[in-house]
């Protein structure tokens, strides 16, 4: 294929990442995994079996920044009959939506807020009402852990608030940040699931992390927990913030450690014998999608990664990396989640922070050619900014330079939202209803020479 000019590749990666966001809908996963009759209502496992019942009541519970779409879906399938009182539903204010038969309240993402407190005891309540013969049907997706924050007793919404802060700080990826949050919740690594007995459970789970873990998603609120509070103890001691965070914090977790407080249920509990989940979509569908819409446009294309992870700094200089050894016309693509250990007081999120330092190892490495590259996530909001992430090219550090911005300096200071922006490299999409971690996507033809 003729190589096309550097705006049309630009505009082909947008296409190409917007791919990736419409294969990530909601509505039509939720579609996909629920059916309904009159008198009751079929769920579709991942093993491709059933799980079928005559449940008197179905209350209906949705948390997450996809979780008007999917709470809609699934009121439009279930008979109205069947549907306690209005469906609870949480998410981020940019996603909230006026939807009859549903009550929508907005919270605060990525940090929790006063709002998604108040949302979080509403549920609990929902879910500890539920009788014998009923179902708690929960529609969960990413963003729900810091959506739906419900802390112990003893530690206070600012002070879990601060905790989640200095993990964010600290470059924790997911994983590390949830089992932290777990044992400072009432909700999460399983705490929904133990309100709801004698009641059934059945999660409808949209996966925004790496492998697709269920108990990662959301912080696991309807499945068992397998970290214990002295992995909490280590990870942020490890992380070097033991001494930063609250006294209430450290209190309740050593207290946790010696037996005096309630560990998160595990696997062998018997709440959990009445609990089910389906995977019902993630980051892999849609990497799968952008591989198929660049195939469509005649590239040839590689999978750099279906699990990107690390420093998005070191991550980039990787991938340029990988990008110096390709001998072809190619897309490479490449789906996850990167952190950013902050060092600096600027403005940005992990994909801006990616494709500000691809840019530079791209100068620094030599990368021939002409290649665009972008790394943005598909919920719409890259960090606490209102940009996806960042579309750069090779003239992207020159245009920043030539009014006067130093990129190194602003990548040094975690402000690659600033760079980017006075490139015009910033992906702008507004929340997308939709939230499945992050994608990837190299365009280049490493022989072409522009000079030409």
């Amino acid at each position: 294929m003729a190589t096309p000019n550097v705006a049309e590749l630009r505009l082909q990666a947008l296409a190409i990442f917007e791919a990736g966001v419409a294969a990530a809908d909601p509505a039509r996963a939720v579609q996909q995994y629920l059916r309904a009759d009159a008198k009751q209502l079929s769920i579709r496992l991942n093993d491709g079996c059933l799980r079928t019942g005559s449940w008197s009541k179905i209350h209906l519970i949705a948390f997450g920044k996809a979780a008007c779409a999917m709470a809609e879906a699934a009121q439009a399938i279930i008979p109205a009959s069947l549907l306690t009182d209005s469906g609870l539903v949480v998410t981020n204010y940019e996603n909230v939506q006026d939807i009859p038969g549903l009550d929508v309240m907005g919270a605060g993402h990525p940090l929790p807020d006063v709002a998604g407190l108040i949302a979080a005891k509403r549920i609990a309540e929902r879910v500890r009402a539920a009788r014998v013969g009923e179902l708690v049907l929960v529609l969960v997706s990413g963003g729900g852990s810091a959506l739906l924050p419900y802390p112990v007793a003893s530690v206070s919404l600012q002070e879990k608030s601060d905790t989640t802060r200095l993990l964010l700080a600290s470059g924790a990826n997911i994983n590390e940040i949830n089992c932290v949050r777990k044992h400072l919740s009432q909700l999460k690594g399983g705490g929904l699931a133990r309100l709801a007995p004698p009641a059934d459970v059945h999660a409808l789970v949209l996966s925004d992390v790496l492998g697709d873990e269920l108990s990662a998603i959301a912080s696991g609120p309807t499945v068992a927990d397998d970290t214990c509070y002295a992995d909490a103890v280590e990870l942020l001691k490890n992380k070097g913030i033991w001494d930063k965070v609250p006294n209430s914090v450290q209190l309740h977790l050593q207290q946790g450690q010696l037996g005096l407080q309630q560990e998160t249920p595990k696997a062998n509990d018997p709440i959990f014998n009445t609990v089910g989940h389906s995977l019902i979509g993630g980051n892999t569908q849609s990497l799968q999608a952008m591989i198929a819409a660049a195939q469509r446009q005649s590239y040839q294309t590689e999978c750099y990664s279906t699990q990107l992870c690390g420093e998005a700094r070191q991550v980039a200089e990787q991938f340029v990396q990988a990008a110096r050894r390709i001998d072809c016309p190619l897309a490479l693509l490449a789906g996850g989640e990167t952190t950013v250990t902050l060092q600096g007081n600027g403005l940005g999120g992990r994909n801006q922070e990616m494709a500000l330092a691809f840019a530079l190892a791209a100068q620094s490495q030599g990368l021939s050619g002409q290649w665009v590259f972008l790394s943005a996530g598909t919920d719409g909001r890259d960090g606490p900014t209102d940009a996806a992430g960042g579309l750069v090219d090779a003239d992207s550090l020159w245009r920043m330079q030539a009014l006067g911005m130093n990129p190194l300096a602003a990548l040094d200071n975690n402000d690659a939202y600033h760079a980017l922006q006075c490139s015009d490299d910033l992906v702008m999409t507004g929340a997308t209803g939709t939230n499945v971690a992050d994608l990837q996507l190299l365009l280049i033809d490493p022989h072409f020479n522009k000079t030409l």
